[in-house]
């Protein structure tokens, strides 16, 4: 049902596009272009309905009826997945690699003497003493 309204929304819609492109504007005689309207109306002078201003209100409706079903739909959908608390924890797979501790390594400092690596994530960092007074 839901495939079967979005092509017919998309047919809708290039339907409207065409017959809105296909019209003229209400002003396109030269006085429209300096904002002379041939009457006294507001919006201009009110021509009789033609097909394709009938065709463009049908299309429009149908656009906001068929755009309306299309998001009512998407909505009453979209409560039924699962959440993340709803399916918990699960056990680790069988052939999942098992986590090793990050190799340590030594860094050997030209003019520090080696010393061995302390356990844990603490690091000694030697500092050299501080330079002779100028004289």
């Amino acid at each position: 049902m839901y495939i079967l309204l979005l092509m017919v929304h998309v047919i809708v819609c290039l339907f409207l596009i065409i017959v809105v492109l296909l019209q003229s504007g209400k002003a396109a005689d030269l006085a429209g272009a300096f904002g002379g309207m041939g009457s006294q109306t507001a919006f201009g002078p009110r021509g009789s309905a033609t097909l394709l201003s009938k065709a463009t209100t049908i299309s429009a409706i149908l656009f906001m009826v068929t755009s309306l079903s299309l998001s009512i739909m998407a909505t009453r959908n979209a409560g039924l997945g699962t959440t993340v608390l709803d399916v918990g924890t699960q056990a680790p797979a069988k052939n999942a690699p098992a986590k090793s501790a990050p190799a340590k390594t030594n860094v050997q400092i030209p003019g520090v003497p080696a010393q061995p690596a302390p356990s844990g994530n603490v690091v000694n960092v030697p500092i050299p003493p501080p330079p002779a007074p100028a004289k």
